[in-house]
């Protein structure tokens, strides 16, 4: 007989996210005419950039050409993308990433559930609380938290790192070192993000500990303070103890596309085995490359004419982010982020927990939001809404909201 993973039992309920998709699509059925608004899931909404569309162009009439035809793609993506990534996302920043350290993906989401694989199961992981569901959802499908525990919303052997007004939304060292340590700034789904001296003293911490940060940057491209990190490898040390993951979804509206990459340092090791090989074996076996075209794609962004496109369409999305702490603070809602990031942080009025305030702004306001206990149990009472909506619909959403009040 065929056994299952019993690891995944462990996982209560379902995704975050699917949880949410049915319960918009049940309400639907019941109010079929319902005009909803969706500033949940990050998801974005301005088409591609037009450098990047025809760069897209290029490449597929290239595909079409015996000369200029393309197979599988190198195992850790094509040089030309992975060459200009090291200089324009590290070197420029005085960050010394080279082209050999950039592996390609389909995602910074997949990098981040899968380079658990490299680790062993008698890792302890830490996370912050609340967090993006994935990191704490992978190390349960492999094995490694433990039991849940339905009465306090956590798995026994994480270490959860708490996030609240009171620290700013970022973390305080754990008093017990952790192996595995998943930091994402800015932060989501509170929007913080992490000063560089903060930073700098994670990357003391980690090689205090011979722990490996795992650093999701995904959301780097919205920064707008001058003391704020676009990268761990600005740290002193991080080279030695980080993993740092970025994506063009959000920054260069490539959901529908997938295109990431995580840069893995060579001489970082841990237990005296250096990561890099273990990657790359990791990634040649279970992944076959991100398509050329989209590779061409993702080589656009960094022309000089497609980043200032990107720019324009992140500078849109930050007007959205403007237009909704505006509106929220307006009616009475204690709210952070949407300054370097584009998700909004409340907290929900009264009593009510995340998921019943899911429901009132659904019924009541046809807006749809994420509730904050999806991302942890310190995340109960809070609830995120996104920048990613269109113009027309975040002054909508806005006008409904403040309409029923906090």
């Amino acid at each position: 007989m065929a056994k299952v993973n019993e690891n995944y039992l462990r996982l209560p309920g379902s995704y975050l996210f699917s949880r949410i998709g049915k319960k918009v699509e049940e309400y639907k059925a019941d109010h079929p005419r319902a005009d909803i608004i969706r500033l949940g899931i990050g998801d974005v909404t301005q088409p591609i950039a037009p450098e990047i569309i025809r760069a897209l162009h290029g490449a597929v009439d290239e595909m079409g050409q015996a000369d200029t035809f393309r197979g599988y793609a190198p195992d850790l993506g094509y040089e030309f993308l992975r060459s200009v990534i090291a200089e324009k996302d590290y070197r420029d920043r005085g960050c010394s990433v080279t082209a050999d350290e950039v592996f390609v993906s389909d995602g910074a989401k997949c990098d981040c559930g899968n380079i658990q694989e490299i680790f062993g199961l008698d890792n302890r992981i830490a996370v912050c609380d609340p967090v993006y569901p994935v990191y704490v959802d992978s190390n349960v499908m492999a094995g490694r938290t433990g039991e849940y525990d339905p009465r306090t919303g956590k798995y026994q052997d994480v270490i959860y790192m708490p996030c609240g007004r009171e620290n700013g939304f970022v973390p305080d060292f754990p008093k017990e070192a952790p192996d595995l340590i998943y930091l994402c700034f800015p932060n989501n789904p509170t929007g913080a993000v992490i000063k560089k001296d903060q930073l700098q003293g994670w990357v003391d911490y980690a090689n205090a500990h011979d722990a490996v940060i795992l650093y999701d940057a995904a959301y780097e491209a919205y920064i707008s303070e001058e003391d704020v990190p676009h990268s761990i490898y600005e740290c002193q040390g991080a080279r030695g103890c980080a993993i740092e993951f970025r994506s063009f979804s959000k920054t260069a509206g490539f959901t529908g596309l997938r295109l990431g990459f995580t840069v893995i340092p060579k001489e970082l090791e841990t237990d005296g085995v250096r990561l890099w090989p273990l990657w790359a074996r990791r990634h040649g076996t279970k992944y076959n490359g991100a398509p050329y075209i989209i590779q061409r794609a993702g080589e656009a962004v960094y022309s000089e004419v497609g980043r200032r496109q990107v720019r324009e369409q992140i500078a849109y999305y930050m007007e959205n982010a403007r237009i909704i702490l505006q509106g929220l603070s307006e009616a009475g809602f204690d709210v952070s982020g949407g300054k370097n990031a584009p998700y909004i942080w409340l907290k929900t009025p009264g009593s009510m927990t995340s998921w019943e305030f899911f429901d009132y702004l659904l019924e009541q306001a046809n807006v749809v939001g994420t509730p904050g206990s999806g991302f942890g149990p310190n995340g109960e009472g809070y609830f995120r809404l996104t920048a990613f909506g269109s113009r027309e619909n975040t002054i909508e959403a806005m006008k409904r909201i403040s309409e029923l009040g906090a």
